[in-house]
């Protein structure tokens, strides 16, 4: 053991933060001049989703990835050897299921593990043990759990699941076709008219009489919500986690409640607002999504940079300029990449309109989030529900494991520290162990750890740097705080793979390290994502398209901006050969 760790820990020091890489889906095929439809960016699912559907459709499709490996944030790289880990995002939930039958993942390999329970949250606390609050599917069950802290809270909790579940069913449409088209609203006949909007209708008919309580939930801050239904503090924050995480913003931030409906808005295997793993980390489904490309012909290629999109006389997008300086041409340019790449970097400025322009400036983009990848030699014994003697996983192991989530207050200080260039001096952390459903992720005996944690500023008080000394002085103050719910963490911990928000957005392209490319508030939402009069996937650039998370319906490996976005251009492409 000791010999193996030692040894661990030197290939640890020799490797640096250096990805190795994992089996790839990419092409064999040479990159050619000319195709129907180029991608640029192979990340968030949306575009090898979008490509598959290209394709599939008989447009000539490429995608081009500038890293080493598929998948934007949804990847599997070996930072520790012998250690794979889900490097960005972590967790499966919100993949359209349209997308799971149509483009036949599970023929390509994926395979998703599901966990029940899901959700649990130990107590700092001074009674031995210290209470624990654990979640699952089981509706009798959790409301045991909930019981301990407050009956009258057990007997809210599946009303209240009831109404988050008709909310969320009524809204689920919105998320499979583009935004209503403000444009059509207009002009035409008032059938068209009517028609431009029957999305909107249908969501508003399906809601009925809960449409007051709906509106509610998108603008209130979500504390005002579930105050509304809740008095137990640690359920209240467990929940809270949802509405926040990823964003900026405080459990006390009026319209975080839209958040928490877009993170229970996935299914898994039929389970609504279930969240799972995905066998081989995360990088597996971004390779059966490239399989299910590559399988209708469509070519996936990584390591090939784009530098910018190729405008023909009459100012339509005819193709990209990749960083050696070949271009490849194609009748439509779909861009994964964040609307401020897209548009601030890639594109001409000269083509945009200024109030475009200035728009894609001012998103907000702050992000709150500092990833840890962590490799550890046994798995993490809680004080509130101690490892048994075989150190064998318990089913608290299998899930989301809230730290630092006692009160909502708690969640609100960790913001209020951040909102003033500092990071978080009591985090609110999720801790997952993906390797407990999934050994072959880790050597025997061994487990990799997520860390997705905040807040943490983009910029630190005083323009200090985010240098390898303020990174591990902030994982230092993760690790101390596991420590004192798991004692033996920090002595369990062989590597560790800090991001940072500058190093989020400098390795996986998020701007400001946001993981939805752009933060999900309701001012940058529907009508407005990414900016007004262009939240239908298309660009003030004809032939240009954006068909990632900062497109709608927004991030969360969803696929469904790249899935709608493709059914635009193929709609487009059908009506150019009917004119012709």
């Amino acid at each position: 053991g000791t010999e193996m760790l030692a040894r661990l820990r030197a290939g640890c020091a020799a490797h640096g933060l250096r990805g190795q890489r994992l089996a790839h889906s990419r092409t064999t095929e040479k990159l050619q001049r000319e195709y129907d439809a180029v991608v640029i960016g192979a990340g968030n699912t949306g575009p090898g989703a979008g490509a598959a559907y290209l394709q599939q459709a008989g447009l000539r499709t490429a995608v081009l990835e500038k890293r080493h490996v598929l998948g934007g944030a949804a990847v599997t790289e070996e930072i520790v050897p012998g250690f794979k880990f889900s490097r960005a995002s972590y967790l499966l939930s919100l993949l359209r299921p349209q997308i799971y039958a149509e483009l036949e993942l599970q023929r390509y390999g994926l395979r998703v593990l599901p966990r029940d329970p899901y959700s649990f949250t130990p107590l700092l606390e001074d009674r031995s043990p210290p209470r624990s609050l654990l979640m699952g599917h089981d509706m009798a069950q959790t409301q045991q759990q909930i019981a301990q802290f407050s009956q009258k809270d057990a007997q809210a909790y599946p009303k209240y699941e009831v109404f988050m579940g008709c909310l969320v069913s009524a809204i689920n449409p919105l998320l499979d076709a583009p935004p209503a088209d403000t444009t059509a609203l207009g002009q035409g006949s008032l059938l068209q008219r009517l028609r431009a909007l029957w999305p909107l209708l249908q969501a508003g008919l399906a809601l009925g009489r809960q449409l007051p309580h709906f509106y509610e939930v998108l603008t209130a801050p979500i504390s005002k919500i579930l105050d509304h239904w809740f008095e137990s503090e640690p359920l209240k924050a467990t929940l809270a986690t949802d509405a926040v995480i990823g964003a900026m913003s405080s459990p006390h931030t009026p319209g975080s409640g839209y958040v928490l409906l877009h993170h229970v808005m996935g299914e898994l295997e039929g389970q609504r607002g279930a969240w799972g793993y995905v066998a081989g980390g995360m990088g597996a489904l971004s390779q059966a999504i490239a399989r299910a490309a590559a399988a209708h012909g469509a070519h996936i290629f990584t390591e090939q940079a784009v530098c910018r999109v190729l405008l023909g006389t009459d100012g339509q997008a005819q193709g990209v300029m990749m960083q050696d300086g070949m271009e490849v041409r194609s009748k439509v340019v779909l861009s994964n990449a964040s609307p401020q790449l897209t548009f601030l970097e890639l594109t001409p400025q000269e083509q945009l309109p200024e109030d475009f322009v200035r728009r894609i400036q001012q998103l907000d983009t702050r992000s709150p989030v500092t990833k840890i990848n962590v490799a550890v030699d046994r798995l993490p014994s809680f004080l509130a529900a101690p490892n048994t003697h075989d150190n064998q996983p318990l089913p608290h192991h299998c899930c989301s494991i809230h730290l630092n989530c006692e009160g909502t207050h708690l969640l609100h200080q960790a913001y209020t520290e951040a909102a003033q260039g500092h990071p978080s001096s009591r985090p609110m952390i999720e801790l997952c162990i993906p390797s407990v459903l999934d050994p072959g992720l880790a050597p025997p005996g061994c487990h990799v750890v997520s860390l997705f944690t905040q807040y943490t500023p983009y910029e630190l008080a005083g323009g200090q740097p985010w240098d390898e000394k303020a990174r591990n002085a902030y994982a230092d103050t993760v690790f101390d705080c596991i420590e004192a719910y798991a004692p033996g963490f920090k002595a369990s911990v062989i590597g560790r793979d800090i991001l940072t928000p500058p190093d989020l957005e400098k390795i996986f392209g998020l701007p400001g390290g946001n993981i939805f490319h752009g933060g999900m508030s309701l001012d940058q939402l529907y009508f407005t994502r990414p900016a007004p009069s262009y939240s239908t996937y298309q660009s003030p650039v004809p032939g240009l398209y954006l068909c990632g998370s900062g497109a709608h319906p927004g991030g969360g490996v969803m696929g469904a901006a790249g899935r709608n976005a493709a059914q635009v251009v193929l709609r487009h492409f059908r009506r150019l050969r009917w004119q012709r």
